[in-house]
């Protein structure tokens, strides 16, 4: 059986190692094989269920129509609708938003909520837009999705460069269409229209929860273990300063343009004030500049990588000197780095478990507004902890049953629970 499905697919597809769909790709043909997974549900599985590719007029400030390109990928909805966030970025492209949407589907699995995967994107730079122009592409956008969209179907979120405002907007277009408010098409949205207390903080608290436990493998306390961030975004400036809190010694942080460290540990606070003030960590006090590459390399026990795809490779994973690894952006080591960081003794918290308290909140708040009621966020926070905490035991424990490493044991996990459900509602041929 596993002969089989390795046929399949070194058919379909050779590994690139900077390709994130084939990087997700190999990890799932790996999990596949290692479950002996039944040949029809493979095919049905390593595909999307849907692939949307719209093209978006939108009248700029100059009067002129631009067309840009958009993209929704519907990954699975065997556990339910399918979730996932919406970015804006020039780099978007087919392959990041199939790779993006299938980690959906595997994140939301893990975690063990009845979401199935999505992802969206458009081709744009939201920084040279106004916010007119943004608010026109985004509800044209949201138009041409609009019979894929909903709370039954597929409930998109903020993802990189869209926020509350554009969740806002996309609900605000989407209910105009239905002629009444439906405030459970989207998530990550403001408060006052139905969002979730806790949410802009959920995915930096989910890694909080994660490290926690995964300190505890290693007999550490939060003020004996070194902590180095890359990024400092809604993800890594929010973990980042969560753990400071927690009494965690934050010797490094990072944004698009470089980082700052100290090896006794950084005033996070104070650090991410300075950001905010001045958009750089340029000219902060008491710490040496660093590059986000060497960010990645300082010795330190716990690595947040936290900013963008394939940031630890086969060309500097053997460089790499933390004890843990925990992934807080989507992707952000390569299929060829896993088995060098194994071999090292990395102790890896993956992606689609580390930064699932996004998802988990987003579940949340998709509840919260079918429901009509809404939760303190002590509940919020209460409840995203017991649902990190139980995802890492059952990881921990499948890996240590599987005897394979976490990476592989979470796909594992993933798959399993989705092919259970396939198998159980059948394939509709």
């Amino acid at each position: 059986m596993a002969m089989a499905i390795s046929a399949i697919a070194d058919d379909v597809r050779h590994v690139k190692e900077d390709n994130p769909f084939e990087s997700m790709m190999s990890r799932f043909d790996r999990a596949a094989q290692l479950l002996d997974l039944d040949p029809d549900l493979y095919a049905v599985m390593r595909v999307p269920n849907r692939e949307l590719k719209v093209y978006i007029p939108t009248r700029m400030d100059s009067g002129r129509i631009q067309v840009f390109e958009g993209y929704r990928v519907q990954h699975n909805f065997a556990r339910g609708p399918a979730k996932g966030g919406i970015r804006y970025s020039p780099d978007v492209n087919i392959d990041e938003i199939r790779a993006l949407a299938a980690w959906m589907t595997w994140k939301c699995a893990v975690v063990n909520v009845p979401f199935g995967g999505a992802k969206g994107g458009v081709i744009c730079d939201p920084t040279q837009m106004s916010m007119g122009e943004l608010e026109r592409m985004t509800r044209r956008y949201a138009s041409e999705l609009i019979d894929f969209i909903g709370p039954e179907k597929d409930v998109p979120a903020p993802d990189m460069n869209t926020n509350e405002q554009t969740m806002a907007w996309i609900m605000d277009t989407y209910s105009m269409h239905a002629r009444h408010t439906v405030t459970a098409v989207v998530t990550g949205k403001p408060i006052d229209l139905g969002g979730s207390s806790g949410r802009r903080e959920a995915t930096g608290r989910g890694i909080l929860f994660v490290v926690n436990e995964a300190i505890k493998k290693f007999k550490m306390t939060p003020p004996q273990t070194r902590v180095a961030v890359q990024g400092s975004g809604n993800v890594g400036g929010i973990g980042a300063r969560l753990m400071h809190e927690a009494g965690y010694k934050v010797v490094a942080i990072s944004d698009v343009h470089g980082g700052i460290y100290n090896p006794n540990g950084i005033d996070i606070h104070e650090a991410l004030k300075h950001l905010q003030q001045t958009r750089s960590f340029e000219d902060f006090e008491g710490v040496e500049a660093i590059s986000n590459e060497d960010l990645l390399e300082l010795d330190c026990d716990v690595l947040v990588p936290a900013a963008t795809e394939n940031q630890i490779t086969s060309e500097n994973a053997e460089r790499i000197k933390c004890k843990i690894l925990a992934e807080g952006a989507n992707g952000p080591t390569t299929a060829a780095a896993d088995e060098i960081l194994h071999n090292k003794g990395v102790f890896v918290v993956p992606d689609i478990l580390a930064n699932a308290g996004g998802v988990t909140v987003s579940y949340f708040e998709w509840v919260q507004d079918r429901m009509g009621y809404f939760w303190r966020e002590d509940v919020v926070n209460e409840r995203l902890h017991d649902t990190m905490v139980a995802s890492f035991n059952d990881l921990c424990r499948y890996a240590d049953s599987h005897s394979v490493d976490t990476r592989t044991a979470a796909y594992m996990l993933a798959i399993d629970r989705v092919a259970y459900d396939t198998r159980m509602r059948g394939i509709y041929a």
